[in-house]
């Protein structure tokens, strides 16, 4: 059986590259509520916890969408 191949515009690529987007951002965006957070070592913990999470899943979407499109995208 033979891998589908993935248009830029199937939902399955759209769909990880969103998620990989807005983990990136998040991820981003996580340093501003450290600093918000000053004097409160739990949130400050919790938000890099959160941070970490967001890189994760956006280098998880990175692997995901080089392994769906290994070959090349299909341009149909």
């Amino acid at each position: 059986m033979t891998k589908p191949t993935h248009s830029p515009a199937d939902d399955v690529v759209y769909d990880l590259v969103s998620i990989q987007y807005h983990a990136l951002k998040a991820a981003t965006t996580y340093e501003q509520y450290q600093q918000d957070a000053q004097g409160h070592d739990d949130v400050q913990a919790f938000f890099r916890e959160c941070q970490e999470q967001d890189a994760a899943r956006a280098v998880r979407c990175h692997e995901l969408l080089a392994a769906i499109t290994k070959g090349g995208i299909d341009s149909a």
